[in-house]
């Protein structure tokens, strides 16, 4: 069997800018800390995967829907075409405002995929394939309805049957659907669609799912965006707390 050719370091998306914030525009999402962050410098982006970690509310999230507008992305979930009609104002405007910088190669597939989006896009699936000539529309997606799943299963379902070697793939908080059981599963699958050529970038909490190698981790804060190691990670820090003495750490917190 001939040997599995190298997949390419060359990235779909190498950095995310935004150059100004237009004349105007206040509140949300321009106040939020990971649009004053990429106003300041850009968000370079990991051939592989970069995670994107930060407090509630510290706009990781926000950036990544931006980024799913820059691409044409569907910004509940989906792909290409899907597209992103149905993005809220405030979505499409940061969207329209960043600039993807990218390389040289083009993907072949794409996909934004939100956990808490999942219900909607399932929903979104089974009226296509009840449409005339639409019954190949779950074909993707294993070919069963997403209905059918439950939240974990489903999602884990899109990404095994859906997703493809040499895709962008943008993923929030997946850690939402998923058991550690099933986070170990997609640890495994987006490392292999790594090998053969892909690209993700993820929102996420989990210190489990940032455990991947091979990855850059970036965080959001106040004082912009920076490149962290696994243990420099508050989620990873506070996770070890509780697991290390979860009797003293409870007691600690809620007899205080």
């Amino acid at each position: 069997m001939p040997a599995r050719p190298a997949p390419s370091t060359e990235p779909f998306l190498r950095e995310v800018r935004l150059r100004e914030i237009p004349s105007g525009a206040e509140g949300f999402p321009w106040n939020t800390a990971a649009v004053r962050a990429l106003l300041a410098q850009p968000l370079a982006l990991h051939p592989r995967c970069t995670f994107l970690v930060g407090a509630n509310g510290s706009g990781k999230s926000t950036l990544l829907e931006a980024i799913a507008v820059a691409a044409g992305l569907g910004i509940r979930s989906g792909g290409r075409n899907f597209g992103s009609a149905e993005a809220r104002e405030d979505e499409a405007v940061l969207g329209d405002a960043v600039t993807l910088v990218r390389g040289a190669r083009r993907p072949k597939t794409d996909f934004f995929l939100r956990a808490e989006a999942m219900l909607g896009f399932a929903e979104a699936l089974d009226t296509m394939a009840s449409e005339p000539f639409g019954g190949d529309a779950l074909a993707p997606y294993g070919g069963v309805s997403l209905h059918e799943q439950s939240h974990g299963e489903s999602f884990l379902s899109v990404i095994t049957n859906r997703f493809g070697p040499n895709g962008l793939y943008l993923l929030d908080e997946p850690e939402s659907a998923l058991s550690p059981q099933s986070l170990l599963a997609l640890i495994a699958r987006i490392d292999e669609l790594c090998r053969d050529g892909s690209q993700f970038v993820i929102a996420t909490h989990s210190p489990i799912l940032l455990a991947l190698p091979g990855t850059s981790i970036v965080e959001v804060t106040e004082d912009g965006l920076e490149a962290v190691e696994y243990d420099a990670v508050e989620a990873v820090q506070l996770t070890r707390l509780v697991l290390a003495d979860p009797e003293g750490m409870m007691r600690r917190l809620l007899d205080d």
